[in-house]
């Protein structure tokens, strides 16, 4: 099973992140800033994540894995566009899960992704079971 995220799947060149840059909307969250060129191309990713987040290499890496992994499991659900991720000093210190989140996010915030469905795993209480309003004063 090839796990691999496809060439076609990925932003390389300089000029398609200059591209991004400066035409694509940018929506951040504390950990990273999402750069979005709606292009009509399938759904790509591109990484950018400076040595001034860590200088290790190993763990710029860890967080180059997670977002990709993350993209791998979402990129079904996306539009045909450029996404290209800036990550933040923050991030260095981010557990993977919390990766995942900020990127998750961002792509809800950048409207990529619809919002999390919000009515929760409890049925709604039945109106008889919510109590009456007090008269004041009492």
């Amino acid at each position: 099973m090839n796990l691999r995220l496809p060439r076609q799947a990925r932003v390389r060149v300089r000029a398609e992140f200059d591209r991004v840059f400066q035409d694509g909307r940018r929506t951040a969250t504390p950990l990273l800033a999402l750069h979005v060129l709606r292009d009509g191309a399938p759904a790509r990713l591109g990484l950018a994540v400076s040595r001034k987040v860590d200088r290790r290499a190993v763990a710029r890496n860890r967080i180059k894995r997670a977002l990709r992994d993350e993209f791998r499991h979402v990129r079904a659900a996306l539009p045909d566009a450029a996404f290209v991720v800036v990550v933040r000093h923050g991030a260095s210190s981010a557990a993977p899960e919390a990766l995942r989140e900020a990127f998750r996010d961002a792509l809800r915030r950048a409207g990529a992704l619809p919002a999390p469905d919000v009515t929760g795993t409890m049925p709604a209480a039945p109106p008889s079971a919510i109590p009456a309003p007090r008269p004041a004063g009492q």
